[in-house]
């Protein structure tokens, strides 16, 4: 489907609930940037074929859900897209500027959970020595990585810290998830004494006079982007020889792994996680016993 540029108004209209999100329910710049864009590839399709998101029917979204899934697009995403286009009609009927909800009776696809895929502790290891810390960029990757694995952060996170959420005297980090919500999480002895490090002899090289309390600013003395250190982190999977598929939340995905094999408790994890519902949390059990499970096959004379 061509690109089709909307009307003014329905930028308007997209602007004022992605808002009024933010101001609800506290969603980070990511997520806020995922609602306006699924509204807007709806709002375009929509427009291409003379509608628009307010006369939008049940017909033209479940035509659109199929086209979506023709052109190639995940059930997950399409399920995400749903997800979004249901909060914006209840909105829309709640401000009176509907008198139907098109989504109303439309399903949610069905999908199967998928495992998120976690790196084995040798391979952590081999990441973790991978940069090069002979200067100041290599030494700041490392303990980025050092404290993403040993804290188990979401990447927008670990960009994201602030000096005044380090305390290297009690050994914690205070850290600002999804929605808005604060968690404290230890560091461990390894992160902090890479952290010392860092900040001793890197740190200010890269900031480069810039007053900038950001933990880890970029080469130019700026903020990273997720994307930034994302970039480097394949990269350093590269050095190091991992060929496992990597994702973003991959070190996080290894730190809630690795701590529930080495028997910890799952509310724990999910506190240390920041997960606000038990049953995300409870995926990396089942992580937990597939790996059992391989050992024993692997190891067991009767395997």
């Amino acid at each position: 489907m061509p690109a089709t540029t909307l009307p003014v108004s329905e930028i308007d209209l997209i602007s004022r609930y992605v808002d009024l999100l933010w101001l609800e329910k506290g969603l980070s710049a990511h997520s806020l940037d995922a609602y306006r864009s699924d509204l807007s590839k709806y709002a375009g399709y929509l427009a291409a074929h003379d509608s628009h998101l307010l006369a939008g029917r049940r017909e033209d979204l479940l035509t659109y859900l199929q086209w979506r899934l023709q052109q190639g697009v995940s059930a997950r995403s399409t399920a995400r897209a749903l997800s979004c286009l249901r909060g914006f009609y209840r909105y829309a009927l709640r401000e009176a500027l509907i008198i139907e909800d098109p989504c109303r009776d439309v399903a949610m696809p069905q999908l199967g959970r998928a495992l998120p895929k976690a790196l084995s502790e040798a391979e952590v290891e081999a990441l973790l020595a991978a940069p090069n810390c002979d200067d100041a960029l290599g030494l700041r990757d490392r303990c980025m990585l050092e404290v993403l694995y040993a804290c188990g952060l979401r990447v927008s996170e670990l960009v994201g810290l602030r000096l005044d959420q380090l305390n290297l005297r009690q050994g914690v980090v205070r850290v600002t998830g999804k929605g808005n919500k604060e968690r404290l999480v230890p560091l461990g002895d390894e992160a902090l004494d890479w952290l010392a490090r860092y900040l001793q002899h890197a740190r200010d090289s890269l900031l480069a006079g810039s007053g900038d309390d950001i933990v880890f600013p970029s080469r130019r003395g700026q903020p990273m982007t997720r994307q930034a250190f994302w970039h480097r982190i394949k990269q350093h999977a590269s050095h190091a020889g991992i060929l496992s598929p990597l994702s973003p939340h991959t070190l996080r995905h290894a730190f809630a792994t690795h701590l529930i094999n080495h028997g910890a408790d799952l509310r724990v994890v999910q506190l240390l996680l920041g997960h606000s519902d038990l049953s995300t949390t409870q995926i990396y059990t089942h992580i937990a016993r597939l790996r059992l499970r391989e050992l024993h096959a692997s190891h067991h004379p009767r395997g």
